[in-house]
Protein backbone atom coordinates (compact mmCIF):
# COMPACT_ATOMS: atom_id res chain seq x y z
CA UNK A 1 0.00 0.00 0.00
CA UNK A 2 1.47 3.39 -1.00
CA UNK A 3 1.72 6.38 1.34
CA UNK A 4 -1.03 8.14 -0.60
CA UNK A 5 -3.31 5.08 -0.42
CA UNK A 6 -2.81 4.87 3.35
CA UNK A 7 -3.73 8.57 3.68
CA UNK A 8 -6.87 8.21 1.58
CA UNK A 9 -7.89 5.09 3.53
CA UNK A 10 -7.49 7.02 6.78
CA UNK A 11 -9.44 9.95 5.34
CA UNK A 12 -12.22 7.55 4.33
CA UNK A 13 -12.22 6.14 7.85
CA UNK A 14 -12.53 9.64 9.25
CA UNK A 15 -15.51 10.25 7.00
CA UNK A 16 -17.26 7.19 8.35
CA UNK A 17 -16.33 7.83 11.96
CA UNK A 18 -17.29 11.47 12.06
CA UNK A 19 -20.16 11.66 9.58
CA UNK A 20 -22.57 12.40 12.42
CA UNK A 21 -20.34 15.30 13.50
CA UNK A 22 -20.22 16.86 10.05
CA UNK A 23 -21.75 20.18 9.06
CA UNK A 24 -25.24 20.31 10.43
CA UNK A 25 -26.40 23.15 8.24
CA UNK A 26 -29.88 22.84 6.92
CA UNK A 27 -31.92 24.57 4.26
CA UNK A 28 -30.75 26.59 1.28
CA UNK A 29 -28.56 29.62 1.79
CA UNK A 30 -30.35 32.94 1.28
CA UNK A 31 -29.53 34.89 -1.85
CA UNK A 32 -26.67 37.24 -1.09
CA UNK A 33 -23.74 38.93 -2.80
CA UNK A 34 -20.92 36.44 -3.16
CA UNK A 35 -18.20 36.82 -0.55
CA UNK A 36 -16.08 33.70 -0.53
CA UNK A 37 -13.02 33.35 1.64
CA UNK A 38 -9.83 34.97 0.44
CA UNK A 39 -6.38 33.44 0.20
CA UNK A 40 -3.23 34.32 2.13
CA UNK A 41 0.18 32.89 2.94
CA UNK A 42 -0.28 29.97 5.35
CA UNK A 43 3.21 29.99 6.89
CA UNK A 44 2.92 31.28 10.44
CA UNK A 45 3.85 30.88 14.11
CA UNK A 46 1.76 31.18 17.27
CA UNK A 47 2.31 30.92 21.01
CA UNK A 48 -0.04 29.04 23.33
CA UNK A 49 -1.21 30.07 26.78
CA UNK A 50 1.18 27.47 28.21
CA UNK A 51 4.13 29.16 26.50
CA UNK A 52 4.78 26.66 23.69
CA UNK A 53 5.45 28.00 20.21
CA UNK A 54 4.12 26.33 17.05
CA UNK A 55 5.15 26.90 13.45
CA UNK A 56 3.56 25.96 10.11
CA UNK A 57 5.89 25.95 7.09
CA UNK A 58 6.04 24.32 3.66
CA UNK A 59 8.92 21.98 2.84
CA UNK A 60 10.03 19.86 -0.07
CA UNK A 61 10.00 21.09 -3.65
CA UNK A 62 8.00 24.14 -4.69
CA UNK A 63 8.35 23.08 -8.33
CA UNK A 64 5.53 20.55 -7.91
CA UNK A 65 2.51 20.74 -5.60
CA UNK A 66 2.72 16.96 -5.18
CA UNK A 67 6.22 17.32 -3.72
CA UNK A 68 5.41 20.28 -1.46
CA UNK A 69 4.60 19.11 2.06
CA UNK A 70 3.38 21.29 4.91
CA UNK A 71 4.93 20.56 8.27
CA UNK A 72 4.12 21.49 11.85
CA UNK A 73 6.88 22.17 14.39
CA UNK A 74 6.71 22.93 18.09
CA UNK A 75 9.11 24.41 20.61
CA UNK A 76 8.03 23.55 24.17
CA UNK A 77 7.80 26.29 26.78
CA UNK A 78 11.21 27.09 28.25
CA UNK A 79 13.06 25.18 25.53
CA UNK A 80 15.20 26.47 22.67
CA UNK A 81 14.84 23.28 20.59
CA UNK A 82 12.25 22.75 17.88
CA UNK A 83 10.60 19.37 17.29
CA UNK A 84 8.67 17.98 14.32
CA UNK A 85 5.01 17.53 15.29
CA UNK A 86 3.09 17.10 12.01
CA UNK A 87 -0.02 14.97 12.63
CA UNK A 88 0.39 11.62 10.82
CA UNK A 89 -1.80 9.85 8.33
CA UNK A 90 -3.30 12.52 6.03
CA UNK A 91 -1.88 14.14 2.89
CA UNK A 92 -0.86 17.71 3.73
CA UNK A 93 0.11 19.02 0.29
CA UNK A 94 -2.85 21.43 0.37
CA UNK A 95 -1.63 23.23 3.48
CA UNK A 96 -2.12 23.22 7.24
CA UNK A 97 -4.10 25.66 9.37
CA UNK A 98 -3.50 25.69 13.15
CA UNK A 99 -5.34 27.27 16.06
CA UNK A 100 -4.49 27.33 19.75
CA UNK A 101 -7.12 26.86 22.44
CA UNK A 102 -6.85 27.14 26.23
CA UNK A 103 -5.42 23.62 26.57
CA UNK A 104 -5.02 22.22 23.06
CA UNK A 105 -3.93 22.88 19.49
CA UNK A 106 -6.19 22.04 16.54
CA UNK A 107 -4.89 21.53 13.00
CA UNK A 108 -6.94 21.38 9.80
CA UNK A 109 -5.65 19.83 6.58
CA UNK A 110 -6.62 21.70 3.42
CA UNK A 111 -7.88 19.24 0.80
CA UNK A 112 -5.46 17.74 -1.71
CA UNK A 113 -5.00 14.48 -3.60
CA UNK A 114 -8.68 14.09 -4.38
CA UNK A 115 -10.04 14.96 -0.92
CA UNK A 116 -13.03 17.31 -0.81
CA UNK A 117 -13.12 17.86 2.95
CA UNK A 118 -10.72 18.87 5.74
CA UNK A 119 -9.58 16.26 8.25
CA UNK A 120 -8.79 17.66 11.71
CA UNK A 121 -6.21 16.71 14.33
CA UNK A 122 -6.23 17.82 17.98
CA UNK A 123 -3.49 17.51 20.58
CA UNK A 124 -3.37 18.41 24.26
CA UNK A 125 0.12 17.01 24.92
CA UNK A 126 2.33 19.08 22.59
CA UNK A 127 1.88 16.79 19.61
CA UNK A 128 2.84 13.51 21.28
CA UNK A 129 -0.62 12.11 20.52
CA UNK A 130 -3.39 13.33 18.21
CA UNK A 131 -7.14 12.90 18.23
CA UNK A 132 -9.04 13.10 14.94
CA UNK A 133 -12.04 14.96 13.62
CA UNK A 134 -13.57 16.17 10.39
CA UNK A 135 -14.97 19.17 8.57
CA UNK A 136 -17.01 17.88 5.66
CA UNK A 137 -16.00 20.89 3.55
CA UNK A 138 -12.63 22.51 2.78
CA UNK A 139 -11.32 25.12 5.21
CA UNK A 140 -10.33 28.41 3.62
CA UNK A 141 -6.78 29.01 2.45
CA UNK A 142 -5.97 31.60 5.12
CA UNK A 143 -3.88 31.15 8.30
CA UNK A 144 -6.81 32.10 10.56
CA UNK A 145 -9.43 29.81 9.03
CA UNK A 146 -9.67 28.07 12.43
CA UNK A 147 -10.22 29.49 15.91
CA UNK A 148 -10.30 27.47 19.12
CA UNK A 149 -12.24 28.63 22.16
CA UNK A 150 -13.16 27.08 25.48
CA UNK A 151 -14.69 23.85 24.21
CA UNK A 152 -15.74 25.32 20.85
CA UNK A 153 -14.12 25.69 17.43
CA UNK A 154 -14.80 28.10 14.56
CA UNK A 155 -14.04 27.34 10.93
CA UNK A 156 -14.07 29.59 7.87
CA UNK A 157 -14.81 27.50 4.79
CA UNK A 158 -13.59 28.07 1.27
CA UNK A 159 -17.01 29.23 0.06
CA UNK A 160 -17.22 31.89 2.76
CA UNK A 161 -19.48 29.99 5.16
CA UNK A 162 -18.64 29.94 8.89
CA UNK A 163 -19.23 26.84 11.02
CA UNK A 164 -18.94 26.26 14.77
CA UNK A 165 -18.43 23.00 16.66
CA UNK A 166 -19.32 22.48 20.29
CA UNK A 167 -17.67 20.19 22.84
CA UNK A 168 -19.35 17.13 21.30
CA UNK A 169 -17.80 17.92 17.91
CA UNK A 170 -21.02 18.51 15.95
CA UNK A 171 -20.78 21.40 13.47
CA UNK A 172 -23.52 23.97 12.93
CA UNK A 173 -23.65 26.94 10.58
CA UNK A 174 -23.20 30.47 11.91
CA UNK A 175 -23.07 32.20 8.53
CA UNK A 176 -24.03 31.02 5.06
CA UNK A 177 -21.94 32.14 2.08
CA UNK A 178 -22.64 35.82 1.49
CA UNK A 179 -24.54 36.30 4.76
CA UNK A 180 -22.03 38.72 6.28
CA UNK A 181 -21.68 40.65 3.01
CA UNK A 182 -25.45 41.10 2.84
CA UNK A 183 -25.84 42.20 6.47
CA UNK A 184 -26.28 45.88 7.29
CA UNK A 185 -22.69 46.09 8.57
CA UNK A 186 -21.39 44.11 5.60
CA UNK A 187 -23.12 46.35 3.06
CA UNK A 188 -21.70 49.39 4.79
CA UNK A 189 -18.24 47.86 4.55
CA UNK A 190 -18.73 46.52 0.99
CA UNK A 191 -17.29 43.10 1.86
CA UNK A 192 -15.44 41.40 -0.99
CA UNK A 193 -14.10 38.33 0.86
CA UNK A 194 -13.80 36.88 4.33
CA UNK A 195 -10.26 36.50 5.64
CA UNK A 196 -10.33 35.10 9.19
CA UNK A 197 -12.36 33.89 12.15
CA UNK A 198 -11.56 34.32 15.83
CA UNK A 199 -13.13 34.43 19.25
CA UNK A 200 -13.29 37.67 21.20
CA UNK A 201 -11.91 37.39 24.75
CA UNK A 202 -15.56 37.18 25.87
CA UNK A 203 -16.11 34.13 23.63
CA UNK A 204 -18.09 35.98 20.96
CA UNK A 205 -17.44 34.66 17.43
CA UNK A 206 -15.69 37.17 15.17
CA UNK A 207 -15.14 37.27 11.41
CA UNK A 208 -12.75 39.44 9.42
CA UNK A 209 -13.00 40.67 5.86
CA UNK A 210 -11.62 42.69 3.01
CA UNK A 211 -13.70 45.79 2.31
CA UNK A 212 -13.85 48.32 -0.51
CA UNK A 213 -15.50 51.09 1.51
CA UNK A 214 -12.59 53.34 2.59
CA UNK A 215 -11.65 53.60 6.23
CA UNK A 216 -13.60 50.59 7.53
CA UNK A 217 -11.74 47.69 9.07
CA UNK A 218 -13.96 44.69 8.41
CA UNK A 219 -14.26 42.94 11.76
CA UNK A 220 -17.71 41.61 12.59
CA UNK A 221 -19.06 40.22 15.87
CA UNK A 222 -22.00 37.82 16.12
CA UNK A 223 -24.73 39.25 18.36
CA UNK A 224 -27.65 36.85 18.49
CA UNK A 225 -28.31 36.10 14.82
CA UNK A 226 -26.82 39.34 13.53
CA UNK A 227 -23.29 40.16 12.45
CA UNK A 228 -22.42 43.64 13.66
CA UNK A 229 -19.43 45.89 12.96
CA UNK A 230 -16.81 45.59 15.68
CA UNK A 231 -13.49 46.59 14.18
CA UNK A 232 -11.08 49.42 14.98
CA UNK A 233 -11.79 52.91 13.68
CA UNK A 234 -9.15 54.27 11.33
CA UNK A 235 -8.54 57.99 11.20
CA UNK A 236 -6.40 60.50 9.33
CA UNK A 237 -5.10 59.43 5.95
CA UNK A 238 -6.25 55.84 6.53
CA UNK A 239 -9.89 56.93 6.63
CA UNK A 240 -9.64 57.35 2.84
CA UNK A 241 -8.03 53.97 2.10
CA UNK A 242 -9.52 50.56 1.46
CA UNK A 243 -8.73 48.15 4.29
CA UNK A 244 -8.14 44.40 4.28
CA UNK A 245 -7.91 42.49 7.55
CA UNK A 246 -5.04 40.12 6.73
CA UNK A 247 -4.99 38.40 10.13
CA UNK A 248 -7.32 38.15 13.12
CA UNK A 249 -6.19 35.73 15.79
CA UNK A 250 -6.39 35.18 19.52
CA UNK A 251 -3.28 35.49 21.67
CA UNK A 252 -2.47 35.41 25.37
CA UNK A 253 -3.02 39.21 25.40
CA UNK A 254 -6.35 39.22 23.55
CA UNK A 255 -7.05 39.39 19.84
CA UNK A 256 -4.53 40.76 17.33
CA UNK A 257 -5.45 42.02 13.86
CA UNK A 258 -3.09 42.80 10.99
CA UNK A 259 -4.55 45.41 8.67
CA UNK A 260 -3.48 46.45 5.21
CA UNK A 261 -4.60 49.97 4.35
CA UNK A 262 -4.31 50.91 0.68
CA UNK A 263 -3.41 48.95 -2.41
CA UNK A 264 -0.14 47.27 -3.29
CA UNK A 265 2.62 49.76 -4.03
CA UNK A 266 1.30 52.32 -1.58
CA UNK A 267 0.00 50.11 1.21
CA UNK A 268 0.62 50.47 4.93
CA UNK A 269 0.35 47.75 7.55
CA UNK A 270 -1.11 48.35 11.00
CA UNK A 271 -1.48 46.05 13.98
CA UNK A 272 -4.52 46.37 16.23
CA UNK A 273 -5.28 44.78 19.59
CA UNK A 274 -8.38 44.30 21.70
CA UNK A 275 -8.69 42.77 25.15
CA UNK A 276 -12.48 43.00 25.30
CA UNK A 277 -13.62 42.69 21.69
CA UNK A 278 -14.86 46.29 21.66
CA UNK A 279 -12.03 48.75 22.29
CA UNK A 280 -9.00 48.65 20.00
CA UNK A 281 -5.46 49.97 20.18
CA UNK A 282 -3.97 50.63 16.74
CA UNK A 283 -0.23 50.74 16.04
CA UNK A 284 1.65 53.35 14.07
CA UNK A 285 1.77 52.42 10.37
CA UNK A 286 4.41 50.37 8.62
CA UNK A 287 5.00 51.44 5.03
CA UNK A 288 4.96 48.17 3.09
CA UNK A 289 5.55 49.84 -0.29
CA UNK A 290 5.53 47.33 -3.15
CA UNK A 291 6.29 44.42 -0.80
CA UNK A 292 3.75 41.63 -0.40
CA UNK A 293 3.20 39.89 2.96
CA UNK A 294 4.72 36.43 2.44
CA UNK A 295 4.24 35.23 6.03
CA UNK A 296 3.05 36.60 9.36
CA UNK A 297 2.51 35.42 12.90
CA UNK A 298 2.09 36.25 16.57
CA UNK A 299 4.04 35.82 19.78
CA UNK A 300 3.67 36.33 23.54
CA UNK A 301 1.88 39.40 24.93
CA UNK A 302 0.35 40.37 21.59
CA UNK A 303 3.61 40.52 19.64
CA UNK A 304 3.40 40.20 15.86
CA UNK A 305 5.78 39.87 12.92
CA UNK A 306 5.63 40.03 9.13
CA UNK A 307 7.87 38.89 6.31
CA UNK A 308 7.66 40.96 3.14
CA UNK A 309 8.82 40.07 -0.34
CA UNK A 310 12.29 41.39 -1.00
CA UNK A 311 13.69 39.97 2.23
CA UNK A 312 12.32 42.53 4.67
CA UNK A 313 11.22 41.52 8.18
CA UNK A 314 9.43 43.60 10.81
CA UNK A 315 8.16 42.97 14.32
CA UNK A 316 6.07 44.78 16.93
CA UNK A 317 6.05 43.95 20.64
CA UNK A 318 2.36 44.50 21.39
CA UNK A 319 -0.06 47.28 22.31
CA UNK A 320 1.74 50.59 22.55
CA UNK A 321 4.70 49.36 20.53
CA UNK A 322 5.99 50.46 17.15
CA UNK A 323 7.17 48.44 14.17
CA UNK A 324 10.90 47.86 13.99
CA UNK A 325 12.84 46.45 11.10
CA UNK A 326 14.86 43.32 11.79
CA UNK A 327 18.12 42.51 10.02
CA UNK A 328 17.46 40.75 6.72
CA UNK A 329 16.71 37.12 7.66
CA UNK A 330 18.71 34.20 6.22
CA UNK A 331 17.89 32.98 2.73
CA UNK A 332 14.97 30.57 2.70
CA UNK A 333 13.35 32.00 5.85
CA UNK A 334 9.74 30.83 5.87
CA UNK A 335 8.67 32.14 9.27
CA UNK A 336 9.86 34.00 12.35
CA UNK A 337 9.26 33.25 16.01
CA UNK A 338 9.91 34.94 19.32
CA UNK A 339 12.59 33.03 21.20
CA UNK A 340 13.72 32.86 24.81
CA UNK A 341 14.39 36.23 26.39
CA UNK A 342 12.49 38.07 23.66
CA UNK A 343 15.01 37.27 20.94
CA UNK A 344 13.88 36.41 17.43
CA UNK A 345 14.37 33.18 15.57
CA UNK A 346 14.21 32.59 11.82
CA UNK A 347 13.01 29.25 10.45
CA UNK A 348 14.65 28.70 7.06
CA UNK A 349 13.72 25.88 4.71
CA UNK A 350 15.82 24.15 2.07
CA UNK A 351 14.10 21.07 0.66
CA UNK A 352 13.64 18.75 3.62
CA UNK A 353 15.93 20.66 5.98
CA UNK A 354 14.78 23.21 8.56
CA UNK A 355 17.53 25.46 9.90
CA UNK A 356 16.83 27.67 12.92
CA UNK A 357 18.74 30.91 13.38
CA UNK A 358 18.71 33.22 16.40
CA UNK A 359 19.19 36.97 16.20
CA UNK A 360 22.09 37.97 18.45
CA UNK A 361 22.34 41.19 20.44
CA UNK A 362 24.83 42.37 17.82
CA UNK A 363 22.21 41.97 15.08
CA UNK A 364 23.58 38.81 13.43
CA UNK A 365 21.61 35.66 12.65
CA UNK A 366 23.39 32.66 14.17
CA UNK A 367 22.50 29.04 13.41
CA UNK A 368 21.38 27.18 16.54
CA UNK A 369 19.64 24.06 15.21
CA UNK A 370 19.06 22.00 12.07
CA UNK A 371 16.37 19.37 11.57
CA UNK A 372 16.02 16.99 8.64
CA UNK A 373 12.45 16.03 7.84
CA UNK A 374 11.94 12.68 6.05
CA UNK A 375 10.21 13.99 2.92
CA UNK A 376 8.85 11.16 0.77
CA UNK A 377 9.07 12.73 -2.65
CA UNK A 378 6.65 11.19 -5.11
CA UNK A 379 4.50 9.67 -2.37
CA UNK A 380 1.60 11.96 -3.29
CA UNK A 381 1.59 11.25 -6.99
Amino acid sequence: MTALTRRIVLAAALTGTFAVAGCASGGPAPAAPPAAAGTAALATTLTTAAGATWAVVAMGSSASAENLFWELFTRPAGSDRWELATPPGVADNGGLVAASGPASVTVAFRPSQGLTFSPLAVTSDAGKTWGTGLLDAPVASVPDALAAGDGTTLALLGDGAIEQAGPAGAWSRLAAPGAIASSVAGRRCHVTSLTAVAYAPSGTPLAAASCTQPGIAGVFALAGDTWQAGGPVLTGAFAARQVTVLRLTGTTAGDVALLQAGVSGAASLLAAWTSDGTHWTVSPPLAAGPGQVTASGTGPDGAAWVLLSGGRAYAISGPGGAWRRLPSPPQGTAALATGLGGTFEALAVTGGKLTVYRLSAAGAWQEIQALTVPIQYGSSS
